[in-house]
Formats: C-alpha cells, sequence, structure tokens
C-alpha cells in the first residue's frame, strides 16, 4: 500500500481515539455531575413526599369543606327563595288593603261632602228662605206703617224728587 495512505489511515484512527477518550472523559464528567445532583435530590426526596402527603389532606379537607359550603349555601338560597315569596305575598296583601282602604275613604269623604252639601242646601231652603219672607213681610210693614205714619201728603218737591228717582 501506499505510504501516504497509511500515514493518513493512521492520522484517521489517532483522531478517532483522541475523539473517543475525549468523549469519555465528558462522559465520565456527566457522571459525576449526575451523582452529585443524585445525592442532592436524594435529600429533598423525604422533604417532597411530605409535602405531597400534606398536600393530599389538604385537598382532601377541602373537597369536604366545599361541598358542606355548597349544602349549606343551597339550603341558605331556599330559604332566602321562601322568604322572599313570603315578603312579596305579604306586600302584595298590604297594597290590596291599602287600595280598598283609600277607596273606603274616598267614598265617605263624598259622602260627607255630599250631606254638607245637602245640609247647606236645607239650611238655605228651611231657615233663610223663611227668614228672607218674613224680612220682606217686616219691610213692607213697616214700609205701610211709615205710609200711614205720614198722613200729610208728600210737597211737590219730595214728589218731584220721587219721581225723578223713578225715573
Amino acid at each position: 500500500m501506499d505510504p501516504t495512505l497509511l500515514l493518513v489511515l493512521t492520522i484517521f484512527v489517532v483522531l478517532t481515539a483522541i475523539a473517543m477518550i475525549a468523549q469519555a472523559c465528558a462522559l465520565i464528567g456527566v457522571l459525576m455531575v449526575v451523582k452529585r445532583l443524585e445525592r442532592k435530590v436524594d435529600g429533598l426526596l423525604p422533604q417532597a413526599a411530605k409535602l405531597v402527603e400534606v398536600a393530599k389532606e389538604t385537598i382532601s379537607e377541602t373537597k369536604a369543606h366545599a361541598s358542606e359550603i355548597g349544602k349549606r349555601t343551597i339550603v341558605m338560597l331556599d330559604m332566602g327563595k321562601d322568604q322572599l315569596t313570603k315578603v312579596e305575598s305579604l306586600v302584595s296583601d298590604v297594597t290590596t288593603r291599602a287600595r280598598v282602604q283609600a277607596e273606603r275613604a274616598e267614598m265617605v269623604l263624598d259622602d260627607a261632602m255630599n250631606r254638607t252639601q245637602q245640609t247647606v242646601h236645607a239650611v238655605q231652603r228651611g231657615v233663610l228662605s223663611p227668614i228672607r219672607e218674613v224680612h220682606g213681610v217686616l219691610s213692607g210693614l213697616r214700609a205701610g206703617i211709615a205710609a200711614l205714619g205720614r198722613a200729610n201728603r208728600p210737597t211737590v218737591d219730595h214728589a218731584t224728587s220721587d219721581e225723578e228717582m223713578f225715573i
């Protein structure tokens, strides 16, 4: 074989051997780092297990409390709904009663006004009309007595003034 080719092949074999040795050294370094990391993780593993247990207990307690809170909330909402229905019924009843009482009050007021008007009309018809009639009769009597009391005939001046007033 050709000595150059043999030299090239030898160089390639040597380079490959160096690369493999370098790769082995790197793998040994990675192995040491992984071992240190494993020791650190092994120290944290019991703490992590405890933390996981505590988390599981907390979750189970939270589920129980959440379930109880949900049940109580449903009961409270149902009670609130019942109370709201009762209040609505009460308000409706009070509104109806107030409306009826207002209508009654209006009827009583209208009746009182009608009776007051009838009373005023009756007073005017029963009392004031006879008083006017008596007053008219008395005025006529007074005028008659005054005319009879003046036995004298009126003077011409007086008659003229009466006629002028008449006209």
